[in-house]
Formats: structure tokens, sequence, C-alpha cells
């Protein structure tokens, strides 16, 4: 019995180092949490058109992973040590928008996987710049956003951004990511209204 318990563990082991492609896991792994008042309620209801559907956004090759980039200049981009996420950021940010657009707004907000209930308003993006950027000592976040209506009636575009300070260490650049995400899923929240 006892051998069967160690095998299992180091089966365990073995798959959580695949999933982070055979590296070494740091102690603990990151992810976003909003910082929007969550409310007493959220029983929603929408007429047609109403609703808004966010979709997980596309991101550049360099945000393609659970490692946390850094910019060391307009062509050099490294990863921070011992910094990883729980899994890549364009999930984790698109989760992000949608509840802060629940928390703050009236709106219904629905995932892609729910978009045929009824489509309304969608959100679409792409997730440009998530990590790091050494020459300015600051985390970036910078989304640009597009806005539709049902059918494509309307289209309007816009572009995001936060920059929050930090000195390039595990300790600083994950709070200051979820800081400067937090403040673009604010600005999303406001432009979808509601």
């Amino acid at each position: 019995m006892m051998r069967h318990r160690l095998l299992f563990v180091a089966l365990g082991a073995l798959s959580l180092t695949a999933c982070f492609g055979g590296k070494k896991v740091p102690p603990t792994l990151l992810t976003l949490s909003s910082s929007a008042p969550a409310p007493a309620n959220t029983v929603r209801s929408a007429n047609a058109g109403d609703a808004v559907t966010i979709d997980v956004p596309v991101v550049p090759k360099e945000l393609a992973t659970t490692r946390v980039p850094a910019h060391a200049g307009p062509t050099a981009v490294a990863y921070i040590k011992d910094l990883m996420w729980v899994e890549t950021p364009d999930r984790q940010f698109a989760r992000l928008v949608s509840e802060t657009v629940l928390r703050t707004t009236n709106r219904v907000v629905l995932d892609s996987r729910q978009s045929t209930l009824d489509p309304g308003l969608h959100l679409s993006g792409t997730l440009h710049r998530f990590g790091y950027d050494a020459q300015t000592g600051t985390v970036i976040v910078r989304f640009d956003g597009a806005l539709s209506t049902v059918g494509g009636t309307r289209v309007e575009t816009r572009r995001f951004e936060a920059s929050v300070p930090a000195d390039g260490t595990a300790r600083s650049v994950g709070p200051a990511l979820n800081a400067a995400a937090n403040r673009v899923a604010s600005d999303i929240a406001r432009w979808i209204g509601g």
C-alpha cells in the first residue's frame, strides 16, 4: 500500500512538472483577482441584445505561456525568475474583465461559450503587453478592445493601458500586474457601461 502511495506522489509530481514544460515549479503561482467590491446579489436579467459577451483576448507568443515576460529593451524579452501564472494570462484577464463588469455594472455577463443565449454586445481584443518593462521599472498592461453590437451593426475600438511601479522581482511584479490589470478592467467596464 505504501509503495502505491509513493508511486502516486511521484507520478503527480512528474505530471505537474510536465504541465509547466519540465521547468521547476515555483513555490507559489500567480493569479489575478478583482479589486472591485462584490455586490450582495448578482441575479440579473437582460432584454435581447443587452447582455455582454467577453472573449478570451488574442495574445502574442511571449504571453502564450505561464511565465511572466520582462522586456529588457525594444527587442529583448526574458522571463522573471520564480514567477509563473496558474494558467495563461489571456484566460485570466478575460475572467478578471468579466468579474469586474459583473461587479460594477448592471449587465448580464456571458463568456463566449454562452453567447448563443444572447450575444448582445461583444467584447474582443488583443492583450499586447502583460509583463515587466525593465527600462521604465514598471509593469505594463495594454489591451486593444473592440466592442461590437449584435450583427456587427456598430463596432467601436479603444486602447487601454495601465502601468504600476515594480522592481523586477517576483515579489513586486505579481501584485503590480494584478493592480494594473484591475485598472484596465475597470476602464473597460466603464466603457461597456450599463
